[in-house]
């Protein structure tokens, strides 16, 4: 009898031990983010993805909605996570304090990504999500496949048109930005950087039309009007090529940038002829 018992204790210490051991090499996650759903999608089995933010499948705001539509959308409230019962939570720096205090202090692991502004934010954001969600490999292939595809945008570049980035406002992106980076990589020099601009600001509409661009980039607008938005229509741009291009590849530093550069080298004098 003694025997039995301790066969049956090892074999319950063995069991549930198998069970951690599964979480851990699979465990199921929640996001609250735009960019962290889109790492989580690329990378983590149908299986581990328990629920995505509510705006995963917003077409404007993810280059994944379509694939998001299928999974669970969430309000990012603490409560409603808890409920969920994830072994981990993505989401980002920028994510409600309170919900992320509230989660951390019942026991529930959450892990905050930066935006990424940079290709090497980018890989390492992608390699950080497949270590955390037991795909090493996989986030190994999507890394390499990664910068494959970006070293054969960026070849045969010779000339770089000079490129403003121009939104609502008249808000602009420097070279620091994600945007920025991509007009950079694509093969155009930035308006923004030569004023001074690095990160983001107000580019007056006068300096922009002094600084004869070769192209204005502008944002795809939301559904109705905005007054905020009258500025691109002002005649005196007119004359200038417009080219409406910063769609949701553009919102977060994810693979994805690579259809945002292919969109933007359609134009590019030394691309369009292998287009």
């Amino acid at each position: 009898m003694h025997l039995f018992r301790v066969i049956a204790f090892y074999s319950v210490l063995y069991f549930f031990g198998t069970i951690t051991l599964a979480t851990e090499n699979n465990p199921k996650v929640v996001s609250l983010n735009v960019c962290t759903d889109q790492f989580v999608m690329l990378l983590a089995d149908d299986s581990q993805i328990i629920s995505l933010s509510e705006i995963s499948t917003d077409i404007l705001s993810s280059a994944m909605a379509e694939e998001a539509s299928k999974y669970h959308q969430n309000n990012s409230g603490a409560e409603e996570v808890y409920l969920l019962q994830p072994d981990i939570v993505f989401a980002g720096i920028y994510t409600a304090k309170a919900t992320v205090n509230m989660l951390e202090s019942l026991g529930i692991r959450v892990e905050k990504f930066e935006p990424a502004s940079t290709i090497e934010q980018i890989v390492r954001n992608m390699q950080r999500t497949g270590k955390l969600l037991g795909h090493t490999e996989r986030a190994n292939t999507l890394v390499a496949n990664f910068e494959a595809r970006l070293t054969d945008l960026t070849t045969g570049i010779n000339t770089r048109p000079r490129a403003a980035l121009y939104y609502a406002n008249g808000y602009t992106t420097g070279e620091k930005t994600l945007a920025g980076q991509i007009l950079d990589l694509a093969g155009f020099s930035n308006i923004a950087s030569e004023v001074g601009i690095h990160w983001g600001g107000t580019l007056p509409l006068e300096l922009l039309i002094m600084s004869k661009p070769d192209v204005i980039i502008t944002g795809t607008t939301y559904p109705g009007s905005s007054r905020s938005e009258e500025i691109l229509k002002h005649p005196a741009l007119k004359p200038l090529r417009h080219v409406s291009s910063t769609d949701a590849n553009w919102v977060c530093g994810t693979p994805h940038i690579v259809k945002a550069i292919e969109d933007l080298q359609t134009i590019h004098p030394d691309k369009m002829s292998t287009k």
